[in-house]
């Protein structure tokens, strides 16, 4: 019961969704959650790896902004009359990949750079990454409020870019969202990572013990450095595929998604005492949350009390986990 007990809970969430609401239970709803959650996969499969470390990262919504602004403003349709940069000629496929390249490697120096702050300088990953995500929204709304428009909602988004996250592939009738595959094949290299490299086993080992790790000939500096920058990759990436989802970005795009993905992962069976922890468990938790978030939209529960339940499973979550860790202990 410990061991499953939010998972319980909230699948009885679910059943009251469903008995408040039996159309809930259909095809569109459940593709459209997974396109939802796949995003969400992404960032929490980046975080992830962070909390096995015993570390965490409040800078993961922020960067998410980032990327979404940087990408939207560069891949904007050449027709669009209120482009961020007018003179920039139609890119072609590869330019538009290069770019959400470009966009990737800003959030993996990011991420390296919560690295060496947690790795080198010693500070605690809680204050780390606070202080990075203040210095990122930051620099965001300084791009964002850049001439000749201002502060206005990133749009027009080039149609090559939006069906990039908004396509789908049609198999015997089927539609299977591309988002969905994007998430599957990173949910498929972080699982390697973890499960079959000397990184995965040296990440797990960090936050087991790091003292044992470092007498075992660990590098743990070399290793909290490449699990930030893993992290910030695919913030970006995260980032980038939610711009074109939604097709447009502000520099409060990503605002509080840091939560989400930390209590999914939490949910999903990772314990902030370090090395503990699947891929699966944060696939799992993630759909959870998801699931009872379009739920509780789909019956109609005010904006607002999703909030304090959304508030109080995180709360639950962390305090069983703690209770998991007490008990270990």
């Amino acid at each position: 019961m410990m061991n499953n007990a939010i998972v319980l809970v909230l699948i009885g969430l679910l059943i009251i969704i469903v008995s408040v609401e039996p159309d809930f239970i259909s095809l569109r709803n459940f593709r459209n959650i997974l396109s939802q959650a796949s995003t969400r996969i992404i960032m929490a499969l980046g975080v992830g790896g962070i909390i096995v470390a015993k570390g965490t990262d409040l800078s993961l919504g922020r960067q998410v902004g980032l990327a979404a602004v940087i990408s939207a403003s560069l891949l904007q349709a050449s027709d669009y009359a209120y482009k961020m940069y007018p003179n920039l000629p139609e890119l072609n496929l590869f330019m538009m990949f290069m770019i959400i390249v470009l966009v990737m490697v800003i959030t993996g120096f990011i991420g390296l750079t919560n690295g060496f702050v947690v790795a080198k300088l010693k500070v605690d990953p809680f204050i780390a990454t606070l202080g990075m995500m203040v210095i990122v929204y930051g620099v965001n709304s300084i791009y964002f409020d850049r001439p000749p428009y201002g502060a206005q909602p990133i749009g027009g988004l080039d149609p090559r870019f939006t069906k990039f996250a908004q396509g789908a592939f049609k198999i015997a009738g089927f539609k299977i969202p591309f988002l969905v595959i994007y998430a599957a094949i990173v949910t498929f290299v972080v699982w390697v990572l973890w499960n079959k490299t000397k990184f995965g086993k040296n990440i797990f080992a960090i936050g087991g013990n790091q003292e044992a790790a470092i007498v075992s000939g660990v590098n743990v500096v070399k290793y909290l450095l490449l699990v930030y920058m893993l992290g910030g990759i695919l913030y970006g990436l995260g980032g980038t595929l939610e711009a074109a989802r939604i097709g447009t970005a502000t520099n409060n795009t990503g605002n509080m998604y840091e939560l989400d993905a930390i209590s999914a992962c939490i949910v999903g069976g990772l314990s902030f005492s370090g090395g503990i922890g699947t891929v699966g468990g944060i696939v799992t938790g993630v759909l959870i949350f998801q699931v009872i978030a379009y739920g509780l939209s789909f019956i109609g529960v005010n904006p607002y009390l999703q909030f304090i339940i959304k508030g109080l499973i995180i709360i639950t979550a962390v305090a069983i986990d703690s209770r998991k860790y007490i008990k270990r202990k």
